[in-house]
């Protein structure tokens, strides 16, 4: 492949700020390993103006969250005309969206938890559904906002107002059945799904901190589940990346309840923009098939090309 010059969009102002920083700057790192120049550009509200100053060949789109991964930045680059990594404007707008995410996959066999949209402000009064449920909200990863709420949980019955979590935060959640058991996920390049690896937080559940946090979790890849479970989790993800429109590297996130077998197996998310850090599972799941980090970013690199 010839050398190019690539602009690694990094940082911008979502939650997952941090995150986003340490992906950019791993990628840029290895892009220049290649050999490839590379401008790094830490997203602000003039983007559209260094951009056009620096006029790279591709964007390495790093983002993580809100505005990088919804469609928003997207969009921007499109009418720019400059190329970009990972997906597209309609498919990103679609899969930031947990509530899209199930009206796009669910009528293609993709089993996911039901759920319902509910106000904030309700779930002081009553619980929207039988506990144990989760919360989350409907357009951001990383599981930021999310809460398990339980019968002997901290938060009240009815949730208190005082009581710290993502009510205050954001106006509307989405409010799913809890599904016990196991934390799996998928990575998929191109038209490939890679492995399943089982994440095992040390404490509590697979949260942004435990995600984030060296030694916080255990990733088992590829993951001790029967054949069967192995074959539903791959295809589920790849089916998921097809439907969706996906490019380049995504992820796709399960639980799965082992007391009910493969039927016990639910797609909870596909993250378009999957973290690429030294803790994170696409690189991991990469090397595990035998493909270093720099092999990775240059696959998804030619990939947008």
């Amino acid at each position: 492949m010839k050398k190019l010059h690539v602009a690694v969009l990094m940082g911008g102002w979502s939650a997952e700020r941090e995150v986003s920083l340490v992906t950019g700057e791993g990628v840029a790192q290895a892009l220049e390993g290649l050999g490839h120049r590379v401008t790094r550009i830490d997203m602000d509200r003039n983007l559209a103006l260094v951009l056009d100053g620096v006029r790279p060949d591709v964007v390495f789109n790093a983002l993580h969250g809100t505005p990088g991964e919804d469609g928003t930045v997207q969009g921007m680059l499109d009418l720019m005309g400059i190329k970009y990594t990972h997906s597209g404007l309609v498919t990103s707008v679609i899969a930031i969206d947990k509530e899209l995410t199930k009206k796009a996959l669910v009528p293609h066999g993709i089993r996911m938890p039901a759920g319902e949209l509910v106000e904030s402000e309700s779930l002081h009064s009553a619980d929207p559904m039988q506990r144990p449920y989760v919360l989350k909200p409907v357009n951001e990863g990383s599981s930021v906002g999310v809460a398990i709420v339980t019968e002997e949980g901290n938060y009240g019955n009815p949730i208190g107002r005082d009581v710290e979590g993502p009510w205050q935060k954001f106006e509307r959640l989405l409010a799913e059945p809890f599904i016990k058991g196991r934390e799996l996920t998928v990575a998929v390049l191109g038209e490939e799904a890679l492995e399943v690896t089982e994440l095992r937080p040390k404490s509590g559940f697979y949260d942004f901190d435990a995600k984030y946090t060296d030694g916080m979790t255990d990733h088992i890849c590829p993951a001790d589940v029967p054949a069967d479970v192995r074959e539903a989790a791959l295809a589920m993800a790849l089916k998921a990346h097809r439907v969706l429109g996906c490019k380049g590297a995504s992820r796709s996130d399960f639980r799965w309840d082992d007391e009910l077998g493969v039927d016990g197996l639910y797609l909870l998310e596909v993250n378009t923009q999957p973290g690429m850090t030294p803790l994170s599972l696409v690189p991991e799941q990469a090397k595990y098939r035998g493909m270093s980090y720099a092999e990775l970013v240059q696959r998804i690199v030619e990939d947008a090309l």
